[in-house]
C-alpha cells in the first residue's frame, strides 16, 4: 500500500549523528559520575529525549544530575556539530523519489528543533524540511510514547494508519506501532538490535537503496 506520509525520525535516518553525541553524551555523563562508553550509551539511550535520559540516570545514581547538565551537553552537541554532519548515504535519493511521486514526508524526532536545525542544516538537508519538522519538546510524552508520530500525522493532515515511520531506534519503533502506523527500521548501525526491533513490529533494512520497495510494495 503506497503511503500517504511518511516520517522520518532524525537522528541515523537522516543524519549521521548517533555515534557522535553518544559520545558527547557518554563523556558528560562520565564526568557525573555514571560511568559509560559512547557506543553502551547508545544502545541504552538511543531514541529517547534527553529528559528521559536525565530521569534514567538519576534514578540509578540515587541524586540528581548538576541542574546544567542538559545546557552543557547540548552546547558540546552543538559544537561538535560544527565539524560537519553527514546525510545517511542515500536518503535524499529517497526523498527525491518521493517528491517525484507527489508523497509529502516530514521528521518526527526526540531532538529539539535547536539540534535538528543544527544536524540538517550542516548536512544540507535543513532547507527541504524546514516547514516540515515535529520535536518532541512539543509532546506531553516521548518516545516510546506515540504522541510524536501523531502530532506529525495530525499536523500533516493524515490518518495514522496511511502514515509509514522510518526509524532506528526501538523506543521510535514502538512509539510507530503505539501510533497505529507501519514502520520501517534502518539497521546498518551495528549498535541496532535487530531482534528487538523486528519483535517490536519493525520490518528491517539495511540500506537506503532498499526502501523505495519497502515503500512502495515491489519488495
Amino acid at each position: 500500500m503506497t503511503p500517504g506520509l511518511v516520517i522520518f525520525d532524525c537522528d541515523g535516518v537522516l543524519v549521521d549523528t548517533e555515534r557522535l553525541t553518544n559520545r558527547t553524551l557518554a563523556a558528560l555523563l562520565t564526568e557525573c559520575g555514571f560511568p559509560i562508553s559512547g557506543p553502551a550509551c547508545q544502545k541504552r539511550f538511543m531514541g529517547r529525549t534527553l529528559e528521559a535520559v536525565q530521569e534514567i540516570v538519576e534514578r540509578e545514581l540515587g541524586r540528581n544530575l548538576p541542574s546544567d547538565w542538559l545546557k552543557q551537553l547540548r552546547a558540546r552537541d552543538i559544537e561538535s556539530f560544527k565539524a560537519g554532519v553527514e546525510q545517511v548515504p542515500g536518503v535524499a535519493d529517497v526523498m527525491d523519489l518521493l517528491d517525484e511521486r507527489g508523497i509529502p514526508y516530514c521528521v518526527g524526532s526526540s531532538g529539539k528543533y535547536e539540534k535538528m536545525h543544527s544536524t540538517l542544516g550542516s548536512a544540507g538537508l535543513l532547507p527541504r524540511l524546514i516547514d516540515k519538522l515535529y520535536s518532541s519538546q512539543d509532546c506531553e510524552r516521548g518516545k516510546p510514547a506515540p504522541d510524536i508520530f501523531l502530532l506529525a500525522a495530525k499536523s500533516m493532515g493524515h490518518r495514522p494508519q496511511d502514515c509509514v515511520v522510518i526509524e532506528d531506534s526501538l523506543p521510535g519503533v514502538k512509539a510507530a506501532r503505539a501510533a497505529g502506523m507501519r514502520v520501517f527500521a534502518y539497521v546498518q548501525d551495528p549498535v541496532c538490535d535487530r531482534e528487538a526491533l523486528r519483535a517490536a513490529g519493525a520490518i528491517l533494512f539495511e540500506r537506503m537503496d532498499q526502501l523505495p520497495d519497502l515503500l512502495f510494495g515491489n519488495a
